[in-house]
């Protein structure tokens, strides 16, 4: 089963309502609000989790400076409420586009994967 690891900026009630789809996610705000991007990758990669997040450093990390990850769902549109949230991740899962070792860039009507170098 794939886990998944929120960013702070993913909403918490957005995480809370794919928990309650039964999705093995927690929110970097439950665990330890604070870490920096580098450990927050560093958690996922202890965890073997996906990242999801609007953070765009993310992208740079993983493709620019090659950063190790088992996966990361950058999500690149304005968020209206955190059920859009919730709602547009669940469509990128149920879309059954690969997720490990990609960078999935969702944006409001397209989904866009880059292979990222092992």
């Amino acid at each position: 089963m794939t886990k998944f690891l929120a960013d702070e900026n993913v909403p918490l009630e957005a995480v809370k309502a794919l928990k309650r789809k039964g999705l093995d996610i927690v929110s970097v705000i439950e665990l330890k609000p604070g870490l920096k991007d580098k450990e927050v990758l560093n958690l996922a990669n202890k965890e073997e989790r996906i990242i999801v997040t609007f953070d765009k450093d993310f992208g740079e990390l993983v493709v620019r400076q090659r950063a190790k990850v088992k996966g990361l769902i950058l999500l690149r549109f304005i968020p209206r409420s955190s059920q859009q949230v919730a709602e547009k991740i669940w469509q990128v899962l149920e879309s059954e586009i690969p997720l490990e070792n990609n960078l999935l860039v969702v944006r409001e009507h397209t989904i866009r994967v880059i292979k990222l170098k092992s």
